[in-house]
């Protein structure tokens, strides 16, 4: 069983102001895949927040993934993957530009998302929508070659050319 820490980047969230519901679909959407949640977390929108948390979760907790949801728009206060670049060692940028390929599918605003993602260690790091709909969707697109993507990274499988498996 692949671990999971999620980190949504959400001020008001972070203050008991506004109730997290992408989160909840990400740990939701994770279980039910066959991950384990072993922690989740609201921060405040600030860069260095952000960045300590995933450090903390990759480094001190071992996580496989790390998911964040909120801070990829254009506002001043999204700063979710600079504070995601600044704690990668290698970008894994194929997985965001699926995320927005998919969006796009869906609605032309996706091209306004930011994220990124990337490995630091044998941690998976993914910047999602703060949307809960739009958290749904591209989960839905990508668990399955990230659930493939971790095995590799891991070590627990060499094969690309494998068919994929599902947690």
């Amino acid at each position: 069983m692949y671990t999971v820490g999620i980190i949504t980047a959400s001020d008001k969230g972070s203050k008991g102001e506004r109730e997290d519901l992408s989160g909840k679909v990400i740990s939701d959407s994770v279980t039910e895949a066959g991950y384990q949640v072993l922690k989740y977390i609201v921060v405040p929108d600030e860069k260095s927040e952000l960045a300590k948390a995933m450090v903390h979760m990759a480094d001190e907790l071992g996580v496989n993934l790390i998911l964040t949801t909120g801070g990829t728009g254009f506002s001043k206060r999204d700063v979710t993957p600079e504070a995601t670049l600044s704690v990668i060692e290698r970008e894994a940028p194929g997985i965001a530009e699926a995320i927005r390929y998919n969006s796009l599918k869906i609605t032309p605003k996706g091209m306004l998302s930011r994220g990124v993602s990337g490995i630091r260690g044998n941690t998976l790091i993914i910047n999602m929508p703060g949307s809960p709909k739009a958290v749904k969707e591209t989960l839905d697109y990508i668990l399955s070659p990230v659930f493939h993507g971790i095995q590799i990274l891991i070590g627990d499988d060499s094969e690309c050319a494998a068919p994929m498996t599902k947690a």
